[in-house]
């Protein structure tokens, strides 16, 4: 599985480029308060992509749970715990 670029966004963590995304509509677990999830993996290269759980629902949920958005950082964060975990992205 790769992400597709468009709707994918650019982060770059320790000299090294990624692509990460959201899915752009909830999956009717997600629209039920179900957690957000987002993909990431190499940009100049394709191959296992990490994907990771936020512990929150989506902001567009259908029961309106407040929650807060994924942010750069957050994402960056994401990467970087798991890259000190041993997740490989080649």
């Amino acid at each position: 599985m790769t992400l597709t670029r468009k709707g994918s966004r650019p982060i770059t963590v320790g000299g090294v480029e990624y692509r990460w995304a959201i899915r752009p509509k909830p999956t009717y677990s997600q629209g039920l308060g179900a957690t957000m999830t987002y993909a990431i993996e190499l940009a100049e290269r394709p191959g296992p992509v990490l994907v990771v759980d936020t512990g929150r629902p989506r902001p567009d949920n259908w029961l309106d749970q407040t929650t807060e958005p994924v942010t750069p950082a957050e994402v960056a964060d994401g990467i970087r715990a798991a890259l000190a975990r041993g997740f490989d992205f080649t």
